[in-house]
């Protein structure tokens, strides 16, 4: 999938791809969240993905369900050093799905993508603008 980035104005930064835009931006005024909370989302967001769906395979309802994310950072770098995701299920979830609704929520893409990181290639070339 092809991306084009491009700088609406200010400090914003804009991801286009097919028909969507993901607008992110920087502080300390900002219109929209910074590329790497965007990053962050996306973990979270592609889990949920995999949770929803496997309720939804087996008809249970998803009302209730909700994952809590929680980061845990090197204080020298900076950096995560640990990405926690708290699969938080109501009383009702049937207790034989606990552990395979946390298999479901592994497949995540994203996650997959930390276990085997491509690799990159940053270049340059003229736009013909």
């Amino acid at each position: 999938m092809d991306m084009i980035i491009d700088f609406p104005g200010g400090s914003r930064v804009d991801a286009h791809f097919g028909a969507f835009t993901v607008p992110t931006d920087q502080p300390p005024v900002a219109s929209a969240p910074t590329p790497f909370a965007t990053f962050l989302a996306s973990i979270g967001a592609c889990a949920g993905i995999y949770v929803l769906g496997f309720c939804q395979q087996r008809g249970i309802a998803a009302d209730g369900v909700r994952i809590i994310q929680s980061l845990d950072y090197n204080p020298q770098s900076r950096l995560v050093t640990k990405i926690k995701l708290d699969i938080q299920l109501p009383p009702e979830f049937p207790e034989k799905y606990r552990s395979a609704v946390v298999r479901a929520a592994d497949q995540c893409a994203v996650k997959k993508h930390f276990e085997y990181p491509p690799a990159f290639e940053i270049a340059t070339s003229t736009n013909g603008a």
